[in-house]
């Protein structure tokens, strides 16, 4: 008996109500249709699946959805959901892929994706659509998008081959998208140095002062004055998350530019979980300043450096890759 597929995981989150548009990162994102992988990598609370929900109610190409979960590393029931959310938008692609999995002894990943990528690159489109004959597309030549939403929870090696196997040979009417809080294993330099990479960060995806005010004010329905404003957005260095905590502790102050001016920039609740790495790091990098450090050259009088940035990364709190090999704490973990 064959382990029903969860269907919820493939709806697209509903849009908001009283949502902040971002037409800035919607553009971003419409741009990467052109290239084979967008990357949303940012720490919680940076709107990244606010932010795809707006982008696909909108978008004009057909967008299947997946929300991964810790179950997913099971590399057959990985890809029997990857089949059932592109069949949300093609019911035709992968029949015989899920059946196939669906078997006692389900055939070997790297057979998978081939027939699955020959069965999306067959879809018959019409002549002279968006795209050329050869590139197929759904029945008005649009090319599909398949978002997989959450994808630091995968954390299984055979499954990061898969999905880079199936960058490799993607069909070009498809298009993938990946929303996750700390960068996966896949070959992104590579994609990054033949321009089939987008990507969207922590700096990208942060609040303006313009985006905070409609939050705040909008949103939240607050009163805020413009300074309140901006002194809001540099504590929290536009952290959705923080500025909405942030709101929900100033409701019912009668003196709110009092309580903003008290604010120390901790917003955060206390993470346990994170509090002892961050500890650990503190003694890494310098409060507020810059460490360059890789993997292959370590600083040489912090040895485990690397070893605990990406640990701290990878808990998607406190820490930020600036640029290059630089790292620094985000404003919050500086005070």
């Amino acid at each position: 008996m064959t382990t029903p597929l969860l269907q919820t995981k493939l709806y697209i989150p509903p849009v908001r109500p009283n949502l902040v548009l971002r037409p800035r990162l919607i553009e971003r994102l419409n741009a990467g249709l052109h290239r084979k992988l967008t990357l949303i990598s940012a720490p919680a609370g940076f709107g990244k699946t606010t932010l795809l929900s707006e982008w696909a109610a909108g978008c004009a190409c057909p967008v299947a959805w997946l929300s991964l979960d810790e179950g997913d590393n099971d590399p057959a029931r990985f890809l029997a959901y990857l089949v059932a959310a592109l069949q949300t938008v093609e019911p035709d692609i992968g029949a015989g892929v899920l059946a196939a999995l669906q078997s006692p002894q389900p055939p070997p990943v790297e057979a998978v994706l081939t027939a699955l990528i020959n069965d999306i690159a067959a879809v018959p489109h019409p002549v002279g659509a968006g795209l050329a004959p050869a590139q197929g597309g759904d029945r008005k030549g649009r090319p599909y998008v398949l978002i997989l939403d959450d994808y630091h929870l995968i954390t299984a090696q055979s499954i990061h081959e898969a999905i880079t196997f199936l960058l490799d040979h993607l069909s070009p009417n498809l298009r993938l998208v990946i929303a996750t809080r700390a960068d996966p294993p896949l070959p992104l330099a590579r994609l990054r140095a033949r321009d089939q990479l987008t990507e969207l960060r922590q700096t990208d995806l942060r609040f303006t002062t313009e985006e905070a005010a409609a939050f705040l004010n909008q949103v939240m329905g607050l009163d805020l004055t413009d300074k309140d404003v901006a002194a809001l957005e540099a504590r929290t260095e536009g952290w959705i998350a923080g500025l909405q905590m942030a709101a929900l502790s100033m409701q019912g102050q009668e003196d709110v530019a009092g309580f903003i001016r008290a604010l120390t920039g901790t917003v955060l609740p206390e993470i346990p979980d994170q509090a002892r790495a961050l500890a650990e790091l503190r003694r890494v990098l310098k409060t507020g300043g810059l460490l360059s450090v890789t993997e292959e050259f370590p600083d040489p009088d912090y040895p485990f450096a690397f070893e605990t940035i990406r640990r701290v990364e990878s808990a998607g709190f406190g820490l930020e890759r600036w640029f290059g090999n630089f790292w620094r704490y985000t404003l919050n973990f500086r005070r």
